[in-house]
C-alpha cells in the first residue's frame, strides 16, 4: 500500500466521494498536531482509506492509497511506498487496517514483527529482484524505474527548516518591531540591540515571554532608541503613539552566536563590523575543532552551514571554518540494574532470573558495592513505589546486573568528580582520565583503576621529597639520567603532537620507576621533568616547581629541548649463550670488532666456568647483537 502525508497536495485530488468527509475530517484532525508530536508519537495508529488506488509500476496491480500522520509533507516527498514486512510502522499501520503484508525476504519470519536489519536480506516474492541482496535490489529497482522513465533515484537529508526564536530571556535580542502586527527591521547602523534589564526571567502571567517583563521595551523610529513600553501600548500591541512601536520578545537560539564565535575571535574589537577582511586573510581557518561526535548533527551542523553561507556571500575566504577535527570519546559510566517480574512489585535478584520475564530498572550506583551488591534498604527508600517491594535474594544478598552506558543522570550511574577530587586529588582524575584510552575511544570509568595513576603520583613525588623534607642535588646527572630524560622528552613531545596523551602517561611512568631505581636526585634532571609533567598534572608540579626554588608560574617555562646526542648508545649488553642457551650478559663497547668481541668473551671469567676448561668448538658473533659458543 501507499502512504500520503494528510496535508499532501494529492491528498484533495485523488480521494473519491464516498471517502471524501471521512478524510477532510482526518486531515483537520491531523493539522492541529505539530510535526514533533507526530514524529514522538509511535504508539498511536491512524489513517485514513483514500478510496483512490495506484498503478504498481512493474506488477500493475493496484495498490491501495492511504493517509497517515506517521507521514510527514516536510521530508522526502511526502508520500511513502510502504513495505510492512521491513518496516515497525508500516506493519502496526497494516495489522491495525487489516492490510495485507507480504513477505518479501527469504527465510525471514514476520509473523509477529517486521524485520528491520534489511541489509543482510535476500529478497524473495519480488519477480525480477529474487536471490539479490537487499542494497543490490534496490539499486536494481531505482536502474528499472529510470529506465521506464516512471522515476529516479534521489538521496533524501533528514534536515528539517531550525526554528531560529526562543522564549527565553538569555539570547541574542532581535532587532524587530512590530507596525500594525507587521515586523520591521531595525537599521543595521544602529545596532547593537541590548538586553534590557528585567526583574524577573520567566514568562509574563499573561505567558508572554520574559522580555514582557521589561518596562523598556519599545523602539522609538524617531530617535532610533530603545524607550519606556508606556510610550507605547502594551508590549504585545501594534498600535503606535508618537511612532513608538513594541519590539519582539523572543531571543535567538545558542546556535546564534555559536555558529560563528570563531570568526569573532579574529577581530573581537572591532565595532564597525564582525570582522574586517585584513584579519580574517590573517588568521584563516581555525587549526583544530576538538568536541563531542554529539555536535555533527548540532553546532558543527549550524556551524559549517553558516560559515559555507558566508563562504557564498564573499564575506569569508574558505568555506570550511577548520582544518582538523577531531570527536573526543566519552566517558562511560556502569551502570546498575535491579530486575523487577513483570506485573509484580517483586525483585529477583539476578542469578536467580532464568527465563521469567523481568523489567530491568536503573539503580543508583551509590546503593551498589564493590560485590555487586544492592542495599536495599537505601533503595526501598529511593523512590515510593519501592518502598514495600519484595526482594527474593540469593545467598542472602540481592545482586545486581552491570552494563557499561553513556554516563547519564537518567542512568544512575554518574561519578561525581568533586568527590573523586577529594578523595585522590584533581591531578589523579586528569591523568586517570587521560590513561583510560585513545582520546577519540569511548571509555569506560572504573573508580578502583584510579588507584593506579594516584600511586604513580605519590612515587613522583617521592623523587623530591623523602622522609627528611626535600633532597634535590647540584650533582651531575649521570649517562642513565640524562638518556631517561631526552627518550621522555622525544616521546612526551610526540604524543602531544598525535594527541596521544595516554602514552605519554605510560611514558611518565615509565620515566619515574627508571630515575627512582637510579636513585636520580639531580636538579638538572628533576626539573625539567616537572616541565614535561605540567600540562598533565599542574597542581602536584606546580607545588614542586615552587619548592626547587623557582619564580613564578610553571606553566611559563620553556618546554625541555630533545638532544638526540643523549640516546646514541656507546655500549651494548650482549647475551652470551652457550649452545643456544642464555647464561649471561657482558657489556661491551659498540665499536669493538668481531675478533676482539670474541676475545673479550673467551677471556671472562663466567665464559670459563661454563666451558669448565673446554676449546669451543666455534664461536658466532654478531655485531651489536649475540654472541653463541657452540661445544
Amino acid at each position: 500500500f501507499m502512504t500520503l502525508a494528510p496535508e499532501h497536495d494529492l491528498v484533495n485530488q485523488i480521494t473519491t466521494p464516498d471517502q471524501k468527509a471521512e478524510v477532510e475530517a482526518y486531515v483537520e484532525a491531523t493539522a492541529k498536531r505539530s510535526e514533533r508530536d507526530r514524529m514522538a508519537d509511535v504508539k498511536t495508529i491512524s489513517g485514513m482509506f483514500t478510496g483512490a488506488y495506484a498503478e504498481h509500476p512493474f506488477t500493475k496491480e493496484p495498490i491501495p492509497i492511504w493517509i497517515g500522520d506517521y507521514v510527514l509533507a516536510g521530508y522526502g516527498t511526502g508520500a511513502v511506498m510502504s513495505v510492512p514486512c521491513g518496516d515497525q510502522r508500516d506493519y502496526d499501520f497494516a495489522k491495525h487496517f487489516n492490510i495485507p503484508i507480504p513477505n518479501i525476504f527469504e527465510g525471514i519470519d514476520i509473523s509477529e514483527e517486521a524485520f528491520a536489519d534489511k541489509d543482510n536480506t535476500i529478497i524473495a516474492n519480488s519477480d525480477f529482484l529474487n536471490g539479490l541482496k537487499y542494497k543490490e535490489a534496490v539499486r536494481k529497482a531505482i536502474e528499472e524505474l529510470e529506465k521506464l522513465g516512471q522515476g529516479q533515484g534521489k538521496i533524501n537529508y533528514r534536515l528539517r527548516d531550525a526554528v531560529f526564536s526562543r522564549q527565553r530571556y538569555w539570547g541574542e535580542p532581535f532587532p524587530v518591531y512590530y507596525v500594525n502586527g507587521l515586523p520591521q527591521m531595525i537599521d543595521e547602523k544602529h545596532l547593537p540591540l541590548t538586553l534590557p534589564e528585567v526583574e524577573k526571567y520567566l514568562p509574563t502571567e499573561t505567558g508572554e515571554p520574559p522580555l514582557g517583563n521589561a518596562t523598556h521595551w519599545a523602539w522609538d523610529t524617531k530617535t532610533n532608541k530603545v524607550v519606556s513600553n508606556e510610550l507605547s501600548h502594551s508590549a504585545s500591541d501594534t498600535e503606535s503613539i508618537n511612532g513608538v512601536y513594541p519590539l519582539e520578545l523572543n531571543t535567538m537560539p545558542g546556535w546564534a552566536g555559536s555558529s560563528q564565535y570563531f570568526n569573532r575571535y579574529m577581530d573581537p574589537h572591532n565595532s564597525d563590523e564582525i570582522f574586517s577582511q585584513d584579519a580574517i586573510n590573517y588568521w584563516q581557518q581555525v587549526d583544530l575543532y576538538i568536541g563531542g561526535s554529539e555536535h555533527a548533527t548540532g553546532h558543527l551542523l549550524y556551524s559549517r552551514f553558516w560559515q559555507k553561507f558566508m563562504f557564498d556571500k564573499g564575506l569569508v575566504p574558505y568555506d570550511e571554518f577548520a582544518k582538523k577535527l577531531i570527536n573526543q570519546g566519552m566517558i562511560l559510566g556502569t551502570s546498575a540494574f535491579a530486575y523487577r517480574l513483570e506485573g509484580e512489585n517483586k525483585f529477583l535478584s539476578k542469578g536467580l532470573i532464568g527465563d521469567k520475564e523481568v523489567q530491568p530498572i536503573h539503580a543508583d550506583v551509590s546503593f551498589i558495592n564493590s560485590s555487586d551488591e544492592l542495599d536495599i534498604e537505601a533503595f526501598k527508600k529511593w523512590r515510593p513505589e519501592f518502598k514495600d517491594a519484595e526482594f527474593v535474594l540469593e545467598d542472602d544478598v540481592y545482586k545486581v546486573g552491570r552494563d557499561v552506558e553513556k554516563m547519564s543522570k537518567s542512568k544512575y550511574n554518574v561519578v561525581n568528580p568533586d568527590q573523586i577530587c577529594e578523595q585522590y586529588g584533581a591531578d589523579s582524575l586528569r591523568l586517570y582520565e587521560m590513561f583510560l584510552g585513545p582520546l577519540e575511544q569511548a571509555k569506560p570509568w572504573n573508580t578502583a583503576g584510579i588507584t593506579g595513576v594516584h600511586s604513580f603520583l605519590k612515587k613522583l613525588w617521592k623523587l623530591y621529597y623523602d622522609d627528611n623534607g626535600l633532597k634535590i642535588s647540584d650533582t651531575e646527572p649521570t649517562k642513565e639520567n640524562l638518556k631517561t630524560l631526552h627518550k621522555t622528552i622525544k616521546k612526551v613531545e610526540e604524543d602531544i603532537e598525535n594527541f596521544s596523551f595516554n602514552t605519554s602517561v605510560s611514558t611518565f611512568m615509565i620515566a619515574v620507576n627508571e630515575l627512582t631505581a637510579q636513585k636520580c636526585t639531580t636538579k638538572q634532571i628533576l626539573e625539567p621533568l616537572l616541565v614535561l609533567v605540567s600540562p598533565y598534572a599542574p597542581h602536584i608540579a606546580e607545588e614542586l616547581w615552587a619548592a626547587l626554588g623557582n619564580q613564578g608560574s610553571i606553566a611559563t617555562a620553556p618546554f625541555p629541548v630533545f638532544e638526540e646526542t643523549y640516546l646514541v648508545e656507546s655500549s651494548k649488553n650482549y647475551p652470551i649463550s652457550f649452545n643456544g642457551k642464555m647464561r649471561f650478559t657482558l657489556e661491551l663497547p659498540l665499536d669493538m670488532s668481531k675478533e676482539d668481541i670474541e676475545a673479550a668473551v673467551l677471556a671472562n671469567e663466567k665464559t670459563q666456568e661454563q666451558l669448565q676448561g673446554r676449546e669451543p668448538k666455534k664461536v658466532i658473533v654478531v655485531p651489536g647483537k649475540i654472541v653463541n659458543i657452540v661445544g
